[in-house]
């Protein structure tokens, strides 16, 4: 019999299978360790992995959803809480926001939910623009990566976040105006002072981030990168290896397509950002899409994974030093993307598909452009 991979399919059988074998228990509880039972080299609770220096778990947790990036409204912080204490209970150490993500809220947030386990865990944050509260999640920002601009951004970081440092902080995009090298000499400054202790760049250029290294190592590159945006595993990823630098994936699963919520009958609500992506709203661009999707769901029912677990699992599997950071404001989602942990790809098998992959073509611009086109500048959202 076919094996149904999707993830509604997930949740049902997460739920019998709680009931039967712990009557009386709710699915969250009967969920907090997952991995009991299940041992395996990439599972967070017995596995790291470095960006550069910095130790993390071997998947982390982005906050967008939870400020209603693909629509529902902000989460309620009582729910906040719970989804980030189920996050950690099953080794998940490594947190993403950044003070445009709301603008500010995300931040407060993530300073609550984790304020008990805050010195078990890698916090990460990203500055480098204007930041008016009016604009949600930052758009029609201006980026500025002045020094007084990153000593601005840091102080309310800190201060939302509830914490005296931060253990990972990311330009959020370059700023042509201001010299690398002037971004790097005042983030080695707050190094010194013990705000910040690693930093990293999103979607920088190759000249920069050997210049910003040159001045003050990098821990992490933070990029779009996922089964359907591979264009840096001839750019990006080979320098990270030369360099040492750590590779954080950011939308790992293609905006929730490879967790099976997008199709042809999809409709995108009320401040759902997927509403202007091409690959998906683009009727002709998703039929061909789909066809990635399929090829996806083949090899599930293959290896008895979900979409999203193969996802994650491939991404898992082009480095030891990736670390892709899947956002959900869905407990169930969450506990789905922790079991990617418990899988691999062996080399015959990534072989295999990383060929029938090579086969398909991707309809529709790249994401990451389809933002910086709407909103006029670099994007700010991830």
């Amino acid at each position: 019999m076919e094996n149904n991979n999707s993830r509604r399919n997930f949740i049902s059988q997460t739920i019998l299978a709680s009931a039967g074998l712990l009557v009386g228990q709710t699915l969250l509880s009967s969920c907090k360790s997952i991995n009991s039972t299940t041992k395996n080299q990439n599972n967070p609770t017995n596995n790291k992995r470095k960006l550069g220096n910095l130790e993390v778990s071997a998947i982390g947790l982005g906050g967008l959803p939870v400020v209603g990036f693909y629509g529902g409204g902000v989460r309620e912080q009582s729910f906040v809480n719970q989804l980030y204490a189920k996050a950690y209970d099953n080794g998940i150490t490594f947190f993403d926001t950044a003070e445009v993500y709301g603008p500010f809220t995300n931040e407060t947030q993530i300073g609550e939910a984790v304020k008990s386990f805050r010195k078990d865990i890698v916090l990460a944050t990203k500055f480098g623009f204007e930041v008016n509260p009016n604009h949600q999640n930052g758009r029609g920002r201006q980026l500025n990566s002045s020094p007084e601009n990153i000593r601005r951004a840091v102080e309310g970081s800190l201060k939302r976040l509830n914490t005296d440092y931060i253990d990972l902080y990311y330009q959020h995009r370059v700023d042509p105006n201001v010299p690398i090298e002037d971004v790097a000499g005042t983030i080695k400054d707050l190094v010194k002072e013990g705000k910040v202790l690693n930093w990293g760049l999103s979607e920088p250029g190759l000249k920069t981030i050997r210049r910003a290294h040159a001045v003050l190592p990098l821990s992490a590159i933070q990029n779009e990168y996922s089964l359907w945006t591979r264009d840096y595993e001839t750019t990006t990823i080979p320098l990270c290896e030369e360099l040492g630098i750590g590779f954080v994936p950011w939308c790992p699963m293609g905006y929730g397509f490879f967790g099976g919520s997008i199709n042809e009958n999809s409709k995108f609500g009320q401040g759902d950002f997927r509403a202007i992506l091409p690959r998906v709203t683009n009727s002709e661009n998703l039929k061909q899409n789909m066809k990635l999707l399929e090829f996806v769901k083949q090899w599930g029912n293959r290896k008895n994974m979900t979409t999203a677990q193969i996802a994650l699992t491939w991404l898992q599997a082009q480095k030891p030093w990736i670390v892709p950071i899947p956002g959900t404001s869905n407990i169930e989602h969450l506990i789905e993307n922790i079991k990617s942990n418990s899988f691999t790809f062996t080399n015959d098998e990534l072989t295999e598909f990383n060929l029938g992959l090579s086969k398909i073509e991707i309809a529709g611009p790249k994401n990451t452009q389809q933002i910086i086109d709407a909103m006029g500048v670099e994007s700010v959202l991830k």
